[in-house]
């Protein structure tokens, strides 16, 4: 545990957006800043940048977003490419909020919470989120993910204001600042044979998923079966460890 004070929101919000503030949200905010550029380039008011990070808060779905704007695509078209890029969301949702909400929180509650999930705040989320107290843990997720949100909506504004003096292929660079600190961030959780296979899979699977699937279900399909093999590989090494114990102990 971090300590074992009292139980205080506004103290453990703090902490969260501080420990958010030191690096992770500025990543996120610099990836974001080619958002921004995208956005006033196909036209769009710097309102809509900025609510974008706000309300998608996914930095290539909004890619996309604007993408199909800049490119004439009929707003159902848009919303189904928006929707298919982010199914990702969901197994990261559904692996964090276990450790953060309560038994009385409602459906509507925790529709709120799911909607700072992101790959830095779900990567980060689980990796610190166990060493803080039990009641204090959606305070200081909450301050975790507002600083990113935030910051990011910022690093956005700014982008809007730096195209044409933001070469493309910068812009494109930051958008894989995410991805880069997403992988540092999940290899230092990284505790068990299972956890690296799941990243080499993820590595070693993408050429040829992208070759088979396609390059819209490529990731999706990456996870699904890179995932599956770890957890099946550390479900068989925990039954293995559990009847060496079981074997060892006196009848």
């Amino acid at each position: 545990m971090i300590d074992d004070k009292p139980f205080s929101f506004w103290p453990w919000f703090g902490r969260g957006a501080f420990d958010a503030l030191s690096f992770p949200a500025w990543t996120v905010a610099f990836a974001l800043v080619g958002v921004g550029s995208i956005a006033r380039d196909v036209g769009q008011p710097l309102g809509s940048a900025v609510l974008s990070t706000l309300l998608v808060w996914a930095g290539p779905a909004q890619v996309i977003f604007y993408g199909g704007l800049g490119t004439g695509m009929a707003p159902l078209a848009i919303a189904a490419a928006v929707c298919f890029s982010s199914i990702r969301f969901l197994p990261m949702t559904m692996s964090i909020l276990p450790l953060i909400r309560r038994p009385k929180d409602s459906l509507l509650w925790q529709m709120v919470l799911a909607h700072y999930v992101a790959v830095t705040v779900w990567s980060e989320g689980l990796r610190r989120l166990p060493n803080v107290p039990v009641e204090a843990r959606q305070a200081y997720y909450l301050g975790f993910a507002n600083a990113c949100v935030w910051l990011a909506a910022l690093g956005t504004g700014l982008g809007y204001f730096l195209v044409g003096a933001l070469p493309g292929p910068l812009a494109a660079a930051l958008l894989f600042l995410t991805p880069i600190f997403f992988t540092l961030s999940v290899s230092g959780g990284a505790r068990r044979l299972a956890d690296w296979l799941a990243i080499f899979l993820g590595f070693a699977l993408q050429p040829l998923s992208v070759w088979l699937v396609g390059e819209s279900f490529d990731l999706l399909a990456v996870g699904l079966v890179g995932g599956t093999v770890a957890f099946l590989v550390a479900r068989l090494g925990d039954a293995r460890a559990a009847a060496r114990q079981g074997g060892g102990q006196p009848a």
